[in-house]
C-alpha cells in the first residue's frame, strides 16, 4: 500500500477549478515529483494535503487514514509536514525557537534532542546562527531552516513548495543535496518545484501537471527525455 494516496482529487476558489480529478501516490522511502507550470494547481495540491484548503471530492489518504474530513493540526499529528512556498519563517523568532515550533507536535519527547542534532548536521550553517533572529537570515538560510523546521516535526513525508525558489543556483545545489540526504535516512518526499531540471534529477518518478490536470506520468529518467517535457520545462 502506498504511504500516500490522492484519489480524484478537485479542489476549487469559489467557481474556479483548481484541481480536477487529480490521482497519484507516493511510495514509501521514495521522491516524487509534481512539475508543471505556475498556476497548474500543485501548491493548491500540497496545501489540500496538509488540510490547509478543503477538498470538493476525492480522497487523501496516509496510510489507509482517511485526512479530507481532519483538521489541518491533526494532519501534522500523523506524519505530514509543510514546507511552504516562500520559506514563512517566524522572523521574529530565533533559529532556535523556528525548530522547537517544529516539535510542537511530537508526543515522544526523547526523540526531540537527537532530531535538532540531525537538522544541525545537516545544516551547519543553523547552527551557527541558533540564537539569531530568523528574518535577519539571507534567504538560503531561511530555506534550510524552514526545511529544518520540517524535520522537526518527526513527519513519515514531507510537503517541500518550491524549495529552490528565488535561491542562487548554489545554494539550489546544497538544497537539493540534502533533500536526497533527508530522503535517504527514510523519509518520504513529494516535492513541487518549477525547476523541472532539479526535480527530476532527484526524484524517482514525477507527474506532469497543466491547468489542475495531470497529463503525464511515469519514471523521472523517461520523462527527462520525453520531447514534451524537455521542450516546454527542461529549455530544450
Amino acid at each position: 500500500m502506498p504511504l500516500l494516496e490522492v484519489k480524484d482529487l478537485s479542489v476549487s476558489y469559489g467557481a474556479i477549478e483548481a484541481v480536477r480529478g487529480v490521482s497519484f501516490h507516493v511510495n514509501q522511502g521514495e521522491i516524487l515529483a509534481l512539475i508543471g507550470a505556475n498556476g497548474a494547481g500543485k501548491t493548491t495540491i500540497l496545501r489540500t494535503i496538509s488540510g490547509l484548503e478543503k477538498a470538493k471530492s476525492g480522497s487523501i489518504l496516509l496510510d489507509g487514514v482517511e485526512l479530507t474530513k481532519l483538521p489541518a493540526h491533526k494532519h501534522v499529528e500523523l506524519g505530514i509536514a509543510h514546507v511552504p512556498e516562500g520559506r514563512r519563517v517566524f522572523s521574529k523568532l530565533t533559529v532556535y525557537e523556528n525548530l522547537m515550533l517544529g516539535a510542537k507536535t511530537v508526543k515522544d519527547r526523547t526523540i526531540v534532542n537527537p532530531t535538532l542534532e540531525r537538522v544541525f548536521d545537516l545544516f551547519p550553517r543553523l547552527k551557527e546562527r541558533e540564537q539569531q533572529l530568523a528574518g535577519t537570515l539571507s534567504g538560503g538560510e531561511q530555506q534550510m531552516l524552514a526545511v529544518g523546521r520540517g524535520l522537526m516535526t518527526n513527519a513519515k513525508i514531507m510537503l517541500l513548495d518550491e524549495p529552490s525558489m528565488g535561491l542562487a543556483p548554489i545554494i539550489v545545489e546544497d538544497i537539493f543535496r540534502i533533500i536526497k540526504q533527508i530522503n535517504e535516512t527514510g523519509t518520504s518526499i513529494l516535492l513541487i518545484e518549477q525547476n523541472a531540471y532539479m526535480a527530476l534529477n532527484v526524484a524517482s518518478r514525477a507527474y506532469l501537471l497543466e491547468t489542475g490536470n495531470i497529463i503525464l506520468s511515469g519514471n523521472s529518467k523517461d520523462l527527462m527525455v520525453n520531447e514534451q517535457v524537455k521542450a516546454a520545462y527542461l529549455g530544450a
